[in-house]
């Protein structure tokens, strides 16, 4: 044996899953961190790259037009969320083979908040799409940098019977975030600057405390140089060999492309389809985001806690994701503003259900504690790879279908409400959870 195998032999099961319950310190910060990041980040996502797409059309930048809009938003979306796909992975596994002395994950929760923040600033001074566009790739680089292992520490802190709990916990802070960001949107949209950038410092603020409280673990021994192999497992987990972590990959995937099928043209489908005016779309999305995070709210925090006290899944998994597609079709036939409030609180119902659960689930079926923030980085392909191909694809499909306003979304929901039908039907053969 070399020396590399013998240390990979000592280090391969180094961490042994957690038993006892996770710190209350630990555990308040995460959430509280979870909060303030998630209104950094969303506030822009949702709100804030419309806004900049609005004013660079004033300034004759983007072209002017309903299809104007609906392209840049694939274009600037599908840029970033490919950035956010590369920075999930990798800093995923970076972060697992860390020996830093302040533990695997706290550096780069820290750094990656830096970075996002140093986007924004592109981003909410930029005078091009072009420059709008790098700016938010930074920014998706940065978050992910941070997203990847901050998450990760779940698998190393929290034992399996409280997963569903703090996992729902979590879900209903990062809503609580995104409702607090589109409000910030909404209030400041006459201020860029403010939309973008303080929020992020404010979450490197959150994110320096969470790392003091982080009780981290330090890897001890250097690990071995990385074969070819391993260097591409850094981006894969064998679906033959791990199953039921590729259904859950899949579900994943399926669920969060239509949710940002709707999400990525959600500015343009309320000023063309429902004819809402510019001026009222921030206090718009704030207010509908309020009522869904409201609903989220509930159905998440008590889907979480019957999870772990049924020791079930699948069962919520699969019905709020049949739901939720349910839902997305629905946005086809909403003709006014108090539908598309009722709607809004269906859909947010049930994407709390999946919130309060889906987690849970995917920790449960983990290959491996020890590269716990590289397969979860590889999860977090399918939250981020769907922001780029949902931007992209629904912006073919609504220029081919939508005509010059872009005001057709009939046949961009159906193949949302379709893939989304689909992740529910992939949770079935899990074995691993029930």
């Amino acid at each position: 044996m070399t020396a590399a195998s013998r240390v990979a032999s000592n280090t391969h099961h180094w961490f042994k899953e957690p038993t006892e319950p996770a710190n209350k310190s630990y555990v308040t910060w995460l959430i509280v961190a979870q909060f303030v990041f998630f209104v950094a980040l969303l506030g822009p996502a949702i709100v804030g790259i419309g806004m900049k797409i609005l004013e660079l059309q004033s300034t004759g930048a983007v072209e002017d037009t309903g299809a104007g809009l609906n392209t840049a938003q694939a274009i600037l979306g599908g840029v970033g969320a490919l950035f956010a796909t590369i920075a999930n992975v990798v800093f995923g596994r970076v972060s697992d083979r860390t020996t830093s002395k302040w533990g695997r994950r706290r550096i780069w929760i820290v750094l990656g908040t830096v970075i996002m923040t140093i986007g924004f600033v592109f981003m909410a001074l930029g005078t091009s799409l072009m420059v709008a566009t790098i700016g938010w790739a930074i920014a998706q680089l940065g978050a992910n940098m941070t997203l990847a292992p901050f998450i990760a520490t779940i698998a190393d802190q929290v034992p399996k019977f409280q997963r569903g709990k703090i996992t729902a916990a979590l879900g209903i802070a990062q809503n609580l975030g995104i409702v607090g960001g589109v409000y910030v949107a909404g209030w400041f949209s006459f201020n860029l600057f403010v939309v973008f950038v303080i929020p992020s410092i404010l979450a490197i603020g959150a994110m320096i405390v969470f790392a003091f409280v982080l009780p981290d673990k330090v890897l001890p021994i250097k690990p071995p140089r990385l074969t070819l192999a391993e260097i591409i497992e850094t981006v894969w987990v064998s679906p033959v060999k791990e199953p039921d972590y590729a259904l859950a990959w899949w579900s994943r995937f399926l669920i969060t492309f239509a949710s940002f099928g709707f999400t990525a043209f959600r500015f343009g489908y309320l000023i063309n389809h429902l004819e809402v005016p510019e001026e009222e779309i921030g206090l718009l999305i704030a207010n509908t985001t309020l009522v869904y995070t409201g609903a989220l709210i509930v159905t998440a925090w008590l889907a979480g806690m019957l999870s772990d006290k049924l020791g079930k899944r699948k069962i919520f998994v699969w019905t709020s994701t049949a739901l939720f597609a349910i839902g997305t079709f629905a946005l086809i036939f909403i003709q006014d503003i108090s539908s598309y409030y009722l709607l809004e609180l269906f859909l947010g119902a049930a994407y709390g259900v999946y919130v309060g659960v889906d987690l849970a689930l995917v920790v449960d079926v983990l290959p491996n504690p020890d590269d716990a923030g590289k397969d979860l980085g590889v999860l977090n392909i399918a939250n981020a790879l769907p922001q780029t191909l949902a931007p992209m694809i629904g912006g073919f499909v609504l220029a081919a279908t939508g005509g010059v306003s872009g005001a057709n979304y009939s046949v961009w929901f159906t193949v949302c409400a379709v893939a989304c039908l689909l992740g529910a039907l992939v949770i079935f053969p899990i074995k691993k959870v029930r």
